[in-house]
Formats: C-alpha cells, structure tokens, sequence
C-alpha cells in the first residue's frame, strides 16, 4: 500500500507510526539545524528507537545513538527507513530497505520517487512518500494540537503521555514539614499532559474509562481514579492532598461548605439513635445544625462546657454516644480548648475527638499533633481567604483503630454497596477517607466544585503569610479595645487575664487568633451602632477574610439560638464579633474609634 498525503489516509498511517519502534534514519546529520535532526530528536523523545544512518559519520553518536554507514550495516532488525535523501538516492535505499527486512519506506517532505515505490512495493513494503513522520506523528497524537493545529481526526479516547526523562537527583522529590513550603506545593505538581505550572482546572462532569476492566475496578474501587465528577475530581483532589498535608494526615475530602463538612465527617460515624458530645461554646450554625437539622437523621446531640472535662467525661460514658466534637479555637469569642485533655477523655471512652480548625487553620494548630483524629473545616473562611470560594473539608490523620471503638459499623462490617467489602479492612487507614468519597459523596452529593477549589488552593499559598499579619494586627487591635472606655470585656485569648490564655500559649502558635467578642457597655443598641457606623470594617456574616469583618451576632448568626444557648456561647446582646483582617492596623483601629464615638455608653 502507498500514500503519497491523501487526505483520507490517516488511519493508514496511525496504524505505521502505532506498530513501528526501530526507525533508521538515512542520512542523518548532527547538525542540530538541521531538520533530520529535529526529525531524529522528537521521535526518540516518543519512544522510538532511532538508528542514524550516514557514511560521513559512521562510528560516531548522535543523540546519543550510534551512526552506521550504511542499512545493511545495522546488526538488528528495522522496522521503517526514513529518507532524507534526495529522489535520485531513493531506489537504491529502497532496495536496501527491502534486503534488510522493513516493514515500511518512508521519504520525506519534497521526496518522491515512483520507482523507489515500485521497488518496495513489489517487496511487500508499506510506502510513504512527501511527508514527515515527526509532523504527522505530533499531529495524530495531538501534540501539534498545542500549537493550534487541527489533526483532521476526533477521538473520544485519552491521549497517550509519555513520562518525562528520569530526573536527575532523589526521583525529583523533596520532603519538608515546613508549613511555607507544603502551602505552596503540596499536592500540585506540574502538569503531565501539558507541563503547566499552576494546577489546572478540570470544569468536568465525568472521566473516560480506559476500557470495560479499568471501568469495572474504578468502580470495584480496586484501583484509583476518577469516575464522576460528584465524587472526585483532579483539582479538588490537589487541594485534599495540601490540606492533608498541613495537617499531617493521611487523606481529606473536599466539599461544598463547612456545614457540609460537619455532615460528611459525622455520617460514617453516626446511626440513628447515636449521639453527639459538642462544646456548647461552637458557632451558631454548628449548634443548629447538631441540635435540630441532625435530628431527622435520628442522631441527638448533647452540648456540654467543653472547659468542664469532668462534664466532658460524664457525657461522653453514655454508651449511645458516637463522637466528641469541639472547634480548636471557637467562633465566635476566641475560647480555647484543652485539646490533649479532650482527645485522652475521648479515646479512653472509645470515641474519636472531631476538631472543628477553621478558626486556628494548621499554621497556628495541628489538632492531630495532639491527639485529635479527624479534623473539619470551613475552607471558605482563612484557608481561602479572600471571599470568593465557598468549601469544606474533612481531614483523617489515619490513627483511629475503628475496629477497637464503640461501634461503627459503616467502617467496619461489609458493605453491600460494594460487594461485600470492609472499608477499615480493605484500605486500612486509609478506609475513613476512602467511605467519605465512595459512598458519603455519591449518596449525599456535597460536592467542593472545582473552581472553588482552585480559588482556595490559590489562597493556602499565602495563608501562613496571612496568618502572620491576621494575628499581629488582632493582638493591636485587643489592646485598644480593652483600655476603651465604652468596652466592657474583650474575648480574645492572647490578653493575660483570659481564661483561655493558657491553653492559647499551649496549642496556638504564632498568635491567639483575630477573630474575637468583643462586650460593649451599652448593650444591644450599642453593638448595632457601632456595625452600622464602621466604614473601613464589612458589615457581613463571614470570617477570615483579608478584608476585617464585623457583625452583631445576637441579630444575626447566633439569631435562631435561645437567649440560654446564646449566653452558653459567650453570645450576649452587646456583643459584637470582629475578624481582623491583614490592613493595616492604624486604619482598623481608627474605623474602630470613630464608630465607638457613635455609640451609647
């Protein structure tokens, strides 16, 4: 068969290119100008075994391959001979072609010689004349594509990529437990379809299948990949990786909201009739939704002063309790938690400890270092940290034997969704993480979308740098407040005479947090005046952003609590939550003074 570029000869010649591996290139040249060296260069960097052919350089390399004066010199088998030989040249190469046993005779772009095709032809040879394997190989594969050129052909099939070359030092790796260096490259390497630095966007529904058996053991859960966009997805998958990463976990699972990740930590642990021990010191929201949305589930939830370990230890004996949940640094009033003291109550009750590290994030505390075993968060809040990305995350520091606890059967008996498979025995510490994305994902569906969570790993970049300044500005800003003379009472830990200043010292580090209460003397109407008149200060129900935030909580995100529930969590009527953010800190305070200025005494 011939081809001398018709258009409808693609398939032809993808079969050659697919079937061919060693390709003698007659009349090779170690000029790198030359276009029978970028020819030669490409194809060896596809994978193909080139062989140089050329008497002027006969017994030298070239990239790195030995040259040979002539075809019938080579000690081994070829399977096609490219010509960039002129017309005349070519009956006699390809009557060598033919002696030396190829398969094909291909001559390059401006090379046609009918004779040279009747020669091969007539020894069963595939001819292909005035064309390139390079250009037509980039083109089928797709790669010239890169370059905005259209191949001619479609294909709802992966393209093949080759792996790079072996790098030079330590597998191209490095470790660091450095929390700068995780921030910024945790979980996004370089790209291995395109190179491309920054961790692209995968904006898709669903992932082509190899074929019927990879398809079947994506689904078994036999090997790892991705399905359907409702339970994973490349870019969420890098931000799960960064986030497992500062926190010195195993694995993690992203997902829509922070209440969400309350809901997707909570679901494997949890069956009706179980219950909830929560720190009744939480943020509004989580207390609603633990003490109302959750009874529908049939779970209960019973909230305790998370400071009163022997109230802990009480409540957590109950046998129908599943978990202990309390937030590493509260919101809103900054309180501070004996976390060690926690995670010993729990596990010596068979319990894990959830805690809730919005607040603190893992620059300023590691839950897991000290004895917590699943951490959530709401990665809208300082892990973004710029407003535009709303997110959750569970992450499992893989050290809870759910064998050895209370009951928890989702982990540990088979299940039926899957064949009979026993998540905590088939996947080991692995299996929490694994039972939050094959099955709390795909029946409830709080799916992290994917631009959401490229926004927030473009934010973690710069979170332990926020963090610096979220807290020095905070620490200012708890001092003025607390020598005013219409300030009743500043909740921030960092002040000595806190409550919380101990265990601040012990599990915080870098600051004690700059999202804190603050009381003001003259009650509700005070709180009101002073959000309405702040001008440099957001009025709006967020935390964490690098813009400061304030709002009135018994008017707004503490509302749907009871005047009891509010003053168990530090929420009165003349109190008013502030999130520092990374201005400077001359400007905040001055907003600051001006509104109290407005306000009653």
């Amino acid at each position: 068969m011939t081809d001398t570029a018709p258009p409808d000869d693609d398939f032809f010649l993808a079969d050659i290119l697919a079937k061919t591996n060693v390709i003698a290139v007659v009349g090779a040249s170690d000029n790198w100008k030359r276009p029978v060296y970028f020819v030669m260069k490409y194809l060896l960097k596809q994978g193909y075994h080139i062989v140089p052919v050329n008497p002027r350089y006969a017994g030298r390399d070239i990239l790195g391959q030995t040259c040979y004066a002539d075809l019938t010199d080579i000690p081994f088998a070829v399977d096609m001979v490219d010509v960039f030989r002129r017309a005349e040249d070519a009956p006699a190469i390809a009557a060598q072609a033919a002696a030396i046993g190829a398969k094909t005779l291909w001559l390059q772009i401006g090379v046609i010689s009918d004779e040279a095709r009747t020669l091969a032809e007539a020894a069963g040879l595939n001819v292909i004349m005035d064309r390139c394997p390079k250009i037509e190989h980039s083109r089928l594969s797709g790669l010239l594509g890169m370059g905005g050129f259209y191949s001619g052909l479609i294909s709802s099939r992966r393209g093949a990529v080759r792996p790079p070359p072996a790098p030079a030092r330590d597998g191209g790796f490095v470790k660091s437990q450095n929390i700068e260096t995780l921030a910024v490259h945790a979980g996004t390497r370089p790209d291995p379809a395109t190179g491309a630095r920054i961790t692209p966007l995968y904006q898709t529904t669903a992932f082509t299948f190899d074929d019927a058996d990879q398809a079947a053991s994506l689904y078994n859960l036999q090997e790892p990949g991705n399905i359907y966009g409702r339970l994973s997805n490349p870019t969420t998958a890098a931000l799960e990786q960064r986030l497992a990463a500062l926190d010195g976990g195993v694995g993690a699972v992203c997902v829509a909201s922070g209440h969400a990740a309350q809901l997707v930590a909570l679901y494997p642990l949890m069956q009706p009739g179980k219950k909830v021990v929560a720190s009744r010191q939480l943020y509004g929201g989580t207390i609603t939704q633990l003490t109302t949305t959750f009874t529908r589930f049939g779970w209960s939830a019973e909230l305790v002063d998370i400071h009163d370990l022997d109230a802990v230890r009480a409540a957590v004996s109950a046998s129908d309790v599943a978990v202990l949940f309390a937030e590493s640094l509260a919101n809103p009033d900054g309180n501070v938690p004996d976390l060690s003291a926690l995670a010993a109550i729990a596990h010596d009750a068979g319990l894990p400890l959830v805690i809730d590290n919005t607040m603190a994030t893992p620059v300023m505390c590691r839950p897991g270092d000290y004895g917590a075993d699943l951490i959530v968060y709401s990665t809208t809040k300082f892990l973004s940290g710029h407003g535009m990305a709303m997110g959750g995350a569970v992450v499992d520091t893989g050290r809870f034997d759910w064998f050895s606890g209370r009951d928890y059967p989702a982990l540990t008996t088979p299940d039926p969704a899957y064949h009979g498979i026993t998540f905590a025995e088939t996947f080991g510490p692995l299996g929490y993480i694994t039972y939050c994305h094959a099955s709390v994902l795909r029946d409830l569906g709080p799916t992290m979308a994917p631009l959401h969570a490229l926004l927030t790993l473009t934010g973690l970049e710069t979170l332990p740098l926020r963090m610096r300044q979220h807290n020095e500005n905070a620490e200012k800003i708890a001092r003025f407040l607390t020598d005013h003379d219409k300030v009743a009472a500043v909740s921030w830990a960092g002040l000595p005479d806190s409550p919380y200043h101990h265990n601040a010292q012990t599990y915080l580090a870098g600051g004690s947090g700059s999202v804190f209460t603050v009381t003001l003397t003259g009650g509700f109407a005070a709180g009101q005046t002073l959000v309405e008149n702040c001008n440099l200060f957001s009025h709006l129900a967020n935390i964490g952003d690098a813009r400061s935030l304030i709002i009135h909580p018994a008017s707004t995100t503490h509302r749907q609590l009871t005047a009891d529930q509010r003053m168990a969590a530090g929420v009165g009527d003349a109190v008013v939550r502030l999130s520092v953010g990374i201005e400077h800190s001359a400007d905040l305070i001055a907003d600051l003074a001006a509104a109290l200025d407005r306000c009653p005494a």
